[in-house]
């Protein structure tokens, strides 16, 4: 029986889920009955974003319209580009893709993204244009831009409503007649590639996989070459959706495999999975270890909770091994961890599944990024907390890394989106027309200028019609520095932020401000300070409570009622060496929500 390998990329939202459910429908894959929205999306953090965290396969037996019987292989792959490098090696399993583009709103900017990485993988693409069925589809419209700017003849493009189910016959015959069967090679070495891994209580790690040359059968010793593990294989099976255990798995298949392994990180994304004994010696191209861009510090509100945090993120990390965590202490917070995620998505995502399925309270710190700093000895170091900053004497520069962003937006709002990406020190490298009233925009951005609330003010600044997409470039020199928050003399190390020296002034100024109104008035003035190195750049006050002592005086001589303020100004003196100030929580809570 002959096979179709297959994924389906898109922009978020553009109905990718949609159209995954209602060919899984028509191929008689789940029954009317069992039939349910987005069913390949198991979690609700999936379902209520409507987005795909997980790679998820499904295997569909369909006859054509001439009677011959095929096997479809569709890979669903995660669509944000914090996941970006699951998606290529997802990419990397199939022989052809159905680029999925909304008729009302056209080609976004991960659209471009998505083709990039399918274009790299050397894919056939079946450009697929949905939700035909609103009042306000343009199709013909929708057809041209994919010819313009992609490249692809608008002949070519297939008109869908995976809502209500047209289109899809066409669909899947487009699959069987453009995209190629895979090369199947049953006698040579068996090489299969790791798609993705999660972690079941009673099965170990349940592993899916692409095989790519020879067979792997139930009881064959397997070894992992990029963590050199190996296991003997318990189980082997397709989802069709449903788990359904097969004796083998033959080149070209699409499948999952057990093998008690005990550990997500043993199973790799991308790995190459061979024999233990007389296995490939050559892996797959294209493996690399998924590293974490962003960081950020998790803490309980409640300090009772620390170890239950600890038991919930070693949970978490058996189904996601691209999540990374380290025990740190804050004198400000107390215990807690240092969390690193592929991006903001991936943080935000962690965060709620923690908050949701575990019961915690967290507080998060203002996300920070991986600098490179130079040291005076000619070494480099990665620091990934702003608080753990070598000293001006100790470093010769400091690195950053830097994003190559790609907007596309209304031409009405090119003027705002060029003076945001300024504003975050973004330079811009290209600028072209994809239709008359559509832009591209190509910044190089720091990242750590994004992690914060720049999706946010592009979205707001255009009224949400700008799409953005990134992918990283690599690390440049800039003039950085650590900026520290002083409450009474102490610092407090969890608000410590690196900025670009033009900025410090100003983040200083706002920083120290909003402190002011934030914690609470004591006996004794207080002062915030904001410092750059050793160099206070910003002071405000808060203002001491006073006791009127004057009150038990009536009449009397006026240097009695000196004497009675005098020794109150040398009580609020000794009171303001040895008194300590609590920042309370809401302060903190209040700090880390607003942009810095």
């Amino acid at each position: 029986m002959e096979i179709r390998n297959f994924s389906i990329i898109a922009h978020i939202d553009h109905g990718k889920s949609t159209l995954a459910d209602r060919l899984l429908e028509f191929t008689g894959a789940v029954t009317k009955r069992e039939m349910k929205q987005q069913l390949l999306d198991g979690m609700d953090i999936e379902r209520e974003r409507g987005i795909t965290i997980k790679a998820q396969t499904a295997r569909l037996d369909y006859t054509n319209r001439s009677g011959d019987k095929y096997i479809l292989n569709l890979i669903d792959t995660p669509g944000h580009v914090d996941f970006s490098y699951e998606v290529s090696r997802s990419l990397a399993a199939c022989e052809g893709v159905l680029l999925v583009v909304d008729a009302t709103q056209g080609i976004e900017a991960q659209t471009l993204a998505n083709v990039h990485l399918a274009l790299e993988q050397d894919l056939v693409m079946i450009p697929v244009i949905n939700k035909t069925d609103l009042p306000a589809a343009d199709v013909e419209a929708v057809s041209r831009q994919i010819e313009d700017v992609i490249g692809i003849p608008k002949e070519e493009v297939i008109p869908v409503s995976a809502k209500v189910g047209l289109g899809i016959d066409e669909t899947l015959e487009a699959i069987i007649e453009r995209i190629p069967g895979p090369r199947r090679n049953t006698e040579a070495k068996p090489r299969a590639l790791l798609l993705d891994s999660w972690y079941d209580s009673y099965q170990g790690v349940v592993a899916l996989v692409r095989v790519f040359d020879g067979v792997l059968r139930r009881k064959d010793m397997i070894k992992l070459m990029a963590t050199d593990v190996k296991h003997e294989i318990d189980k082997i099976g397709v989802f069709t959706p449903k788990p359904k255990q097969v004796e083998s798995l033959e080149s070209g298949e699409v499948g999952f495999l057990t093998a008690a392994i005990r550990n997500v990180s043993d199973a790799k994304v991308g790995d190459t999975i061979t024999l233990a004994k007389d296995g490939s010696k050559e892996p797959l191209p294209g493996f690399v270890e998924a590293k974490p861009m962003v960081f950020s510090g998790l803490y309980p509100i409640d300090g009772d909770e620390y170890e239950k945090l600890r038991e919930a993120l070693g949970k978490l990390q058996l189904n996601d091994s691209s999540f990374h965590y380290e025990p740190e202490t804050s004198l400000a917070l107390g215990f807690g961890f240092r969390c690193g995620f592929l991006g903001l998505l991936h943080m935000g995502i962690i965060k709620e599944r923690l908050e949701r399925e575990f019961g915690l309270s967290l507080i998060s710190t203002a996300p920070s990024v991986v600098y490179k700093v130079e040291l005076t000895d000619g070494t480099v170091v990665n620091v990934d907390n702003p608080a753990k900053l070598p000293t001006p004497n100790e470093r010769v520069s400091i690195s950053e890394p830097v994003i190559e962003a790609t907007i596309i937006c209304q031409d009405d709002y090119i003027g705002v989106v060029m003076t945001l990406a300024r504003e975050k020190r973004g330079e811009q490298r290209n600028m072209e027309y994809l239709t008359p009233t559509r832009v591209k925009l190509d910044f190089l951005i720091p990242l750590n200028e994004v992690v914060l609330d720049f999706h946010d003010r592009l979205k707001s600044s255009t009224r949400g019609y700008a799409s953005m997409d990134y992918e990283y470039h690599g690390y440049k020199k800039a003039d950085l520095v650590k900026l520290d928050l002083l409450v009474n003399g102490e610092m407090v190390d969890t608000l410590s932020t690196v900025v670009h020296r033009d900025k410090a002034y100003t983040i200083g100024r706002d920083l120290t401000a909003r402190m002011k109104e934030l914690i609470p008035r004591q006996m004794f003035d207080v002062s915030v300070q904001a410092a750059m190195g050793g160099k206070i750049i910003s002071r405000t006050d808060v203002k001491a409570l006073r006791k009127n002592v004057l009150a038990k005086c009536y009449g009397g001589d006026v240097t009695r009622k000196r004497k009675l303020l005098e020794k109150q100004k040398e009580g609020k003196k000794k009171m303001k060496n040895i008194g300590r100030v609590e920042i309370p929580q809401e302060a903190f809570l209040a700090i880390l929500k607003t942009d810095q």
